[in-house]
């Protein structure tokens, strides 16, 4: 008897770390056949990825382009995957997240009647223009789809309100806690020379990473003015900020460049961000991800955005929403630079995220699907 065949579908680097772990389960299980197609929506940020998780795509659109718009990349994943599943003919693509790989590779599959599930289904804000374009992209995928693998429960929960059936709904934990939790197991030593030499010895290190698309301009020019004062104002504190090749961000980001005590540095591998993040007494970011992360490792989560879709980490409080304006991003970041009750709070709090397992689930809701095992899935729950 053949086996099922997914073909899992990814482009960026944030999906390759989330979906690497589930790769990796799928292929070692046996009881599906595994086909990976990458579209390339980052190139050398995701090569590092594929690399170090031992990922060979049997396929790779390399649709990056400098300066490519959101229609540009939609376009290009939608028509190189219609070959692709032509010729692979897949029982179900699995695809990642929200980014616009995710929505053109559902959209491609719905094209020509092939199932899709959707890992971390069910985010929402609520607010289709923040994140931009990620909210629609993911709210679209997930009427597409007819698997969701939801990290918890309050994401299940909106997609029973918005009409998706229970039965098809399994509640995993976020693969993202998989990839973090093998890569800091292995104490991989920095790579990166300026951080290999540890120049935040005797300092608190505050790490950050903003890129967000709907902050662009204003928002992003505020928020490294309010990081570079509170460098300057705080003496016992190193700054790491990791910048982003868009010239959207890089341009705002000589702010801080050439100042003291403050790091700028292009992307790194993801054991060397790992790493940073084990090392920070706090992150200020708007990344979704680091979100989810950065709670595992102990590590405090300032988020610079006015909307969250991951609003289980407001509630378990193991990040804070500071928004972006330079007043209440400086405020916050001095605040639990200060208050050490509010800073051990937030670090002993317990991730709401995952356990370390969510790709075994999704390999488990798989067989099940597929009536390859009679056994009920064991889902996530934070305090179970």
């Amino acid at each position: 008897m053949s086996r099922h065949r997914v073909l899992i579908s990814f482009g960026t680097r944030p999906e390759a770390i989330k979906m690497a772990p589930v790769v990796s389960e799928l292929q070692n299980r046996g009881t599906l056949e595994v086909i990976t197609a990458v579209t390339g929506q980052h190139r050398e940020l995701l090569d590092q990825v594929l690399e170090l998780f031992g990922i060979d795509p049997e396929f790779n659109l390399h649709v990056m382009k400098p300066r490519q718009s959101l229609t540009d990349v939609t376009v290009r994943v939608l028509r190189g995957l219609e070959d692709i599943y032509r010729e692979v003919e897949p029982d179900l693509v699995l695809v990642h997240g929200d980014t616009a790989t995710t929505l053109a590779a559902s959209l491609a599959a719905f094209y020509q009647k092939v199932s899709v599930g959707h890992v971390e289904a069910g985010l929402r804000t609520f607010d289709r223009y923040q994140p931009y374009p990620e909210e629609m992209n993911r709210v679209l995928t997930d009427h597409i789809s007819e698997l969701h693998f939801s990290p918890t429960g309050m994401n299940r929960d909106h997609l029973l309100r918005e009409g998706v059936r229970e039965e098809n709904i399994f509640v995993t934990g976020n693969t993202a806690i998989d990839a973090l939790m093998s890569t800091v197991e292995k104490d991989i030593p920095f790579a990166l020379p300026a951080l290999r030499e540890r120049p935040w010895e005797g300092k608190r290190l505050v790490l950050v990473e903003v890129h967000r698309r709907e902050s662009f301009g204003g928002p992003l020019r505020d928020i490294f003015r309010a990081l570079a004062r509170f460098v300057q104002e705080c003496e016992e504190v190193f700054m790491v900020c990791s910048v982003h090749p868009n010239p959207e961000v890089s341009g705002p980001a000589q702010l801080l460049r050439g100042r003291e005590r403050i790091l700028t540095i292009d992307p790194v591998s993801y054991p060397d961000w790992a790493r940073l993040m084990d090392a920070a007494h706090f992150i200020v970011t708007d990344s979704g991800g680091l979100q989810e992360e950065a709670p595992s490792l102990n590590t405090p989560v300032l988020v610079a955005r006015e909307k969250t879709e991951r609003q289980e980490a407001i509630e378990a409080k193991t990040v804070k929403k500071v928004g972006v304006s330079e007043e209440s991003v400086f405020s916050a970041c001095r605040q639990l630079l200060q208050d050490e009750d509010e800073h051990r709070g937030m670090s002993q709090a317990q991730n709401p995220y995952g356990d370390g397992r969510a790709a075994g689930r999704i390999g488990d809701a798989l067989e099940w699907h597929w009536k390859l095992r009679s056994d009920p899935v064991s889902e996530f729950y934070p305090h179970s």
